[in-house]
């Protein structure tokens, strides 16, 4: 399946550089986009766009849609950029150096509005401490949860990606007993053990894939990040589309039966997104779709 093999790859690189893009020049769009695809290797660098990028473009892609408003106690902010571009390495300096170069490649047509630096927390923890994924779908259910299946050219070997910036009250949270913070994500902190008897609201409960109808599986690769705005967790989740991602927020932000997720104890999201992942074809990243 030829998608973008750094979506579903493991072990996730030490680091990360988040780059989010709005449009200045529509005229200057399709010539800067060529030049892009030279850059994205699927591994390295992954490449994203966001419905006003196709809209833009006057093209519209199957299943791309920005992200939604939803009418909620909680509030999951909608800031829907026009591009992202996933940087992903072993060494921060290199990242940053490569985001300066694809900065200054895109500025034709595309302005830089935000940039989250991720990095891996010892191996997969979020910075509360608990595991971070631990029922990510792998191997080929995996590559079934989040890829684009069929033989649509330029469609298939696609993947659907929401992220949200989570900010957390690290000092709120780490000041509860031990037995709540377990409450709060449905898991011992101890051993990771899902607790049989953890409340409703606790995240595991909220989010359990195989509850829903029908089944809302999709594949995670999330990061902690760490800057002047706070520190939390920076949320990606991979599909064959936004389905599975936008009911398990609606779960969550208590639109299904009331009850809210307990991450928002301690936890709210600054951003959130809707993009969709091109897959590569013999020339690279296959964007035949925008531009025809």
């Amino acid at each position: 399946m030829p998608f973008q093999q750094g979506l579903l790859a493991t072990p996730v690189p030490a680091h990360a550089r988040h780059l989010f893009f709005a449009i200045d020049s529509q005229e200057a769009l399709p010539g800067v986009l060529d030049q892009l695809t030279a850059q994205v290797d699927g591994s390295s660098l992954l490449l994203a766009i966001g419905a006003p990028l196709a809209k833009a473009l006057g093209r519209e892609v199957p299943g791309l849609r920005a992200f939604p408003q939803l009418d909620a106690a909680v509030e999951n902010p909608a800031t829907q950029h026009a591009l992202w571009l996933w940087l992903r390495g072993e060494e921060r300096g290199e990242l940053f150096l490569r985001a300066q170069a694809l900065q200054a490649l895109l500025a034709p047509a595309l302005r830089l509005v935000d940039s989250v630096d991720g990095f891996l927390h010892r191996g997969g923890h979020d910075l509360t401490g608990y595991e971070d994924g631990t029922e990510n779908p792998v191997d080929e259910a995996a590559v079934e949860a989040a890829i684009v299946p069929g033989d649509v050219a330029g469609l298939a070997g696609s993947s659907y990606a929401a992220f949200q910036l989570w900010k957390h009250d690290l000092g709120y949270f780490k000041s509860l007993p031990q037995g709540e913070q377990d409450n709060i994500i449905g898991r011992r902190l101890s051993d990771n053990e899902e607790l049989e008897d953890a409340p409703e609201s606790a995240h595991v409960k909220r989010t359990a894939q195989e509850s829903f109808e029908p089944e809302a599986f999709m594949v995670r690769r999330s990061v902690a990040w760490a800057d002047e705005r706070g520190a939390g967790l920076a949320f990606v989740a991979l599909g064959h589309s936004f389905d599975a991602f936008e009911v398990q927020l609606r779960r969550m932000s208590g639109l299904e039966d009331g009850v809210v997720d307990g991450l928002y104890r301690f936890s709210r999201p600054l951003s959130g997104g809707f993009y969709w992942c091109p897959p590569v074809g013999e020339g690279g990243v296959d964007l035949r779709l925008l531009l025809g």
